[in-house]
This record gives C-alpha cells, structure tokens and sequence, in this order.
C-alpha cells in the first residue's frame, strides 16, 4: 500500500520508466539548455554550408570553430543531447565527416580549376582515416568482447584468468576518440583555409593518421592470444575449481537496479558473521561496485547457464532480501534450500507478497509479521515462517534518559511510492508543516533525512523536499553558532574509512581490472573498517556545531547512526518505523492518508505506540514535551510491547536467531533426497557449525 525503503517487492528502480518520467519532469533551464545547444550546433552546420559554398573564409572558420566547441560541450556536459543524436541517424560520426567534406568543398571553391587536383591527395587522406577510424571502432568492439567474461569476481584471487588493465578510454569510446583524432586533420583544413597552403592540411591529415593507426595498433595488441583474458570455457572451468575449493555453504542472493543494492548491503554483515562459507551472488555487472565493503567473496553470474552451475556446488542456503525478475531463475536450483529474509518489513501490502510461497521459509523479524502472513492469505504457511529477528539492529543504541541539551529529532519520511497514493509520504502534505513546527521550537536540533527516491515520480514530492531544505538553511543562518575548530579528525578519519572501502579505479577501469585489483582482501580488513567508522561518526558528529540542523543525503553517517543521535523520530508507514522501535525511544507517524486515527492505528499497527501527526503538525508541541519530559510520556509500555511484537525478543540475539536458522536450513538441504544428486554430503560438527569433509 505504502512502497518505500523496505519494498520487498519487485525492485522499485524501474529504469525505463524511471528515465522516462525524468525526462518530462526536466528542470525548464535543463531544457532551455538543451535547445540552445541543439540549435547552435544546427546553426554552425548551416553556417558552414552556407560559407563553403560562396566561399566566405572568415565564416568558415567561425562556423566550423563554433560546431567544434558546440561537439566538446555535447560529449563533457550534454551526454544525453548525444544518444538523442545518434538515435536521429546524426552521430558523432556523420557530424564530423560532413564537417570535414564542408571544409573541403569551401577549399575547392576558394582554388582555381587547374589547382583543384592538389587537393587528391587531401581526400585520399582523409578517406583512409575514416577507414582507420572504422577499423579502430571494430578492434575495440572485439577487444571488450574477450574482456567480458562469463564471470565477475569481487574479493577473490582471479589472477589465474591473466587479468590485465584496461584499453585507454579514448580508444573505447568512439565519439571522444574521433574528437581527439579528427582534430589535427580538422585544424589542418582550417588552417589551409585560411592561408591557402594546403601543407597545412596535409600535416593535419598525416598527425590524424597516426593518432589512429597507433590507436589500431595498441588495440590489436591486445587482442593477441598471450594478452587476452582468459576464454569462456576457460574462465568457467576456472570458476568450478573454485566452487570446490572454496565450497561455499550459505550465499546471498541479489538482483536489481543501482539505487536498491541498499537492500542488499543491510545483510552483509549478518552473513558475514553467520557460520560456514558465505558468498554473494549478484546477477548484474554494474552492481559490484554497488555492494558496500565487506571481506565476503562475491561473484556475478549474468547468464542463467553460468547461474545453473552453482547446483554441483557445496551451497546449501541462499538468502534472499529481494524479489525481483531473476528471482526464478535461481529458485529452479533444487539442492539449494532458499529463503526469503525482506530488506525491511512494515505494515503495507508488500511486506506479505505473495511471491513469498515460491521460497522453501520465509524468515521474519517477530510475531507481527507472521499474523501479518496468517492474515493476507497468500500461500505462505506458518510452519514455513521462522522469526529472527533484525541483525542489523545490533548497532542500534538503547534508550538512555531523556536529552540533557537539545532535542535531537529525526525526521525520516519515505517516498511517494509508484501508486499515487496521497498517504505515501508526508513531504507533500506535512513535511514543510512538520519541519516549521520543529523549526520553531529553539530546543530542537533537526536531522533530516529524505528518502533517496524522493521526488522520483511525482514532482511535487521532489519540489517540497526542496523546500524543506531551504527551511533547514534559513534555520541555520538565523542560528549561526560557532563552529567546532577544524583539527582536521574528519578529514583523516574519512581518509582512512575510505581506504579500507573504496577501491582506488582508473576512471578508464572495466569489469577485468577491477577483478585485478579487488583480490583477495587483506586479512582483518572487516574488524578495521568496524573501528574505522566507529572513529569517523564520532568525528563528524563532533564537526558540527552542537546546535546545528542538518540534512543528511550522503551515504554516511547512515540511518542507523542518526537513530544512535536522535531523540525522537518523526516518519511514514514503513520499516524505519519498525527498526527504530529497536531503540525504545519515542517516535511519531504522520497521518497523510485521509483515515481518521483509531482507523489509521488499526490499519497500521506499528503506529499503534506512535503519536500520530495530522498534516497540520499541530502535535508536535506535546510530543516534545513527551520527549524532555519522560513521565508525562504514555506510549513508553505500549512501545516495550509493540518491539516485542515486531523484533522478537532480546533473548538470544537477533545474530543468533540468524545463524540458527541457517544452521537448520542448511541441514534440511543435505537431508533432501534428490534423484541423481551429485553433490557430496555435508557434516554438522557437534557445535552445530557446517563442517566439510577433510
């Protein structure tokens, strides 16, 4: 009903659509721009023809300097102008061969008849740089075909594959190249023009041919047997002694768009810690940098054929945070036991899915998303249901007392969802009422923290979200108070947070280097990037001035880290609401959806120990007044109660109830009987940990 950070639907990134709706939404000066340029660059053409064929020197050189610079601005700036182009049957290509022949032809007009065959030799010239720049176009296209391999590899010593770096990037993309190439020859022809020495061009015509037959050169080089990447079945066989060797026990499962590998991310650490041999399997390449640091071995498997070959492995479990498309591919595996663990659970109709009966479990965090289960009737049956709780939640902080100094408030609304349903999100009916009403209490410090997808479909949502902001920035300069010295902690503590999780790429690097640098970690590298962002919270807290708000769009200091600061948090129907209960501490729900409370509080039970907030914010008062003063706070039992009932209980650990669910569906995968199965069976030691033979 109420799509947001913890959708456990199909992946909510649908990029088509996404892309489509972007565009009519274009910003008017985007758009002005765009035309602008357009039109400059139809304008110099015209120009140029124009000038070719009177023949009008200076205006030949201006038209065909201006259509240059108009070329460098598409390719640096306007990259979207450039497939709109291309689309057209207008490439990059044909744009320069008729800048070029225009050149020519102004040359010829400007040259006497029996002068014009000196100029043979210039269209000869430029004809067999075209034939280079084709023949460059080709050799890259066959060197990334024998750089894409049939597997991706992240935290894995793939060194045995003869990985090597990347092809320049100039030599892989043929707009900038034939920019870059094209240039002496163009500049030539300007040149001779201008003077009317045709040495000129034919000096810019030699240097354009050797820009490009080194190009030619460099790139066949690579394609010799001793410098190519392993082959297909090369790297496949290469992957199966892997798989043995390794033998992997317990895997994630993901596949989806670049914005929802967060969904992903949240359950890296609880496979990290669980007992056996963890491994990520992604479907998409671009999601391997999308994946947050970890030490475990990931690998993408793109085609279902490689995907299948994980059946003669030793994996046992995978776990599942998100369906998506793909999804049905790896459910045919049937020596693999799957489980479906959500990225976040609240109380809309997509945290029961029905597409949650075609997993062997479906492991949830406590009772209420069982009921939740029972009650929608989808297929799913409870003996399939198993509550463990939140692992994640493990960083989230307890209640320790009311504030001694400001109030910190949270305010952490979702999206507006792919329905329309004016109940999503509150920035359009209550977020700027929330945040003025917030704002106007001098005891306040506010955190706010949008949805990453705010204003993704309805513009309305994206406009109030700026204007919240620029309320934020207001705010603050009527309160300017004195800002922490700069000792330079934040910037060594960033330094260092990012060596341990960021990998230094050329920006010319592909899949294959990225598979060279991203080896095997160093070992202890995942306790190191604990403490290290340990540190950098402290610091960055400690930057800011004490009373400052802030708003909180970056990557870090993450979601979990705000509820560690805040007080009170003020959201939407969704799993933010859920996971924050886990701090005990007071929180609010904005009641956007037109129902009246006792039938929101009914529609909604994670509200049921919230104060609801009409859209006019008129609650906000008491509810800080609940916050400085915890006896007059009535919601604190009826809060005790409502995290048991979403989280489970505290005893043993959520990581506990995690790894105990693995320990057990890993054993109903061996006890499985499978007609054919060529799979050696597996051994639980006596510590109930998965052993290997030998």
């Amino acid at each position: 009903m109420r799509p947001s950070r913890d959708d456990p639907g199909v992946t909510p990134v649908r990029k088509p659509l996404s892309r489509l709706r972007s565009a009519v939404r274009l910003p008017g000066r985007q758009n002005t721009t765009r035309v602008l340029v357009a039109a400059v660059l139809a304008a110099a053409v015209v120009a140029q023809a124009v000038a070719a064929l009177r023949p009008h020197v200076p205006l030949l050189l201006a038209a065909t300097a201006a259509s240059w610079a108009v070329e460098g601005v598409l390719h640096r700036w306007q990259r979207g102008m450039v497939s709109l182009f291309a689309k057209s049957h207008a490439d990059i290509t044909v744009r320069h061969v008729l800048r070029d022949l225009l050149l020519v032809l102004g040359l010829l007009r400007l040259t006497p008849e029996d002068e014009e065959t000196a100029y043979t030799a210039l269209v000869a010239g430029l004809l067999a740089f075209y034939a280079l720049h084709c023949a460059v176009q080709a050799a890259s296209v066959l060197v990334r075909r024998t750089r894409t391999l049939p597997v991706v590899t992240r935290n894995i010593d793939a060194s045995a594959l003869r990985l090597t770096p990347a092809p320049p990037a100039l030599l892989r993309r043929p707009g900038p190249r034939l920019l870059v190439h094209g240039l002496p020859a163009t500049a030539g022809l300007l040149v001779t023009a201008a003077t009317g020495e045709p040495r000129c061009a034919a000096f810019g015509i030699a240097m354009s041919l050797g820009l490009a037959l080194t190009g030619l050169c460099d790139l066949l080089v690579r394609l010799l047997p001793s410098r190519r990447p392993a082959g297909e079945q090369e790297v496949l066989d290469w992957f199966d002694a892997w798989l043995a060797e390794y033998r992997p026990t317990v895997g994630l499962y993901f596949s989806g768009g670049a914005s929802s590998a967060y969904q992903a991310n949240m359950w890296l650490e609880p496979l990290a810690k669980a007992g056996g041999k963890p491994l990520i399997v992604l479907r998409e390449r671009f999601m391997m940098q999308k994946i947050a640091a970890t030490d475990v071995p990931i690998v993408c498997l793109p085609k279902v054929s490689t995907l299948l070959r994980l059946e003669q492995s030793t994996l046992q479990v995978l776990i599942h945070p998100s369906n998506s498309g793909k999804t049905s591919q790896v459910l045919r595996i049937p020596t693999i036991k799957h489980t479906f663990v959500n990225h976040g659970e609240s109380d809309k109709l997509s945290s029961c899915n029905p597409y949650a009966k075609a997993y062997d479990e479906v492991w949830v965090a406590g009772p209420a998303a069982r009921e939740r289960y029972a009650a929608a009737e989808v297929g799913v049956e409870d003996k399939d249901v198993v509550e463990i709780g939140r692992p994640q939640l493990d960083a989230v902080r307890p209640y320790a007392g009311p504030p001694t100094g400001p109030v910190t408030v949270l305010y952490a609304p979702t999206w507006e969802g792919w329905d329309g349903n004016p109940g999503n999100t509150s920035v359009i009916e209550a977020g700027e009422n929330i945040v003025r009403a917030l704002l106007a209490d001098p005891g306040v410090r506010l955190l706010y923290k949008p949805h990453p997808l705010t204003g993704s479909v309805d513009a309305r949502a994206g406009a109030a979200d700026r204007r919240i902001r620029e309320l934020i920035r207001a705010a603050n300069r009527e309160r300017a108070g004195q800002r922490p010295a700069d000792d330079g902690e934040l910037a060594h503590r960033t330094r260092e947070l990012d060596r341990l999780t960021t990998a230094d790429f050329r920006a010319a690097a592909d899949s294959v280097e990225r598979m060279l640098l991203q080896s095997t970690p160093e070992p202890g590298r995942a306790e190191a990037v604990t403490r290290a962002t340990e540190a950098w919270e402290r610091a960055y807290w400690a930057s800011l001035p004490a009373g400052e708000h802030q708003v909180v769009t970056d990557a870090r200091p993450t979601l979990y880290a705000c509820f560690n600061r805040a007080d009170l948090l003020i959201s939407d129907v969704s799993s933010v609401v859920s996971d924050f209960l886990a701090s005990g501490k007071p929180y609010a729900v904005a009641n956007t959806s037109g129902l009246g409370e006792e039938a929101f509080r009914a529609a909604f039970p994670t509200a049921g120990a919230a104060t609801v907030l009409t859209p006019d914010a008129v609650g906000v008062p008491g509810l800080l007044d609940a916050v400085r003063h915890p006896e007059r706070d009535e919601l604190r039992s009826a809060r005790a109660e409502l995290k048991r009932r979403l989280l489970g209980p505290d005893e043993p650990s959520a990581q506990e109830r995690f790894d105990m669910a693995v320990q057990t569906l890993a054993a109903a995968a061996r006890r499985r009987g499978l007609p054919g199965q060529r799979r050696e069976q597996e051994t639980v030691s006596a510590s109930g940990r998965l052993t290997l033979p030998g």
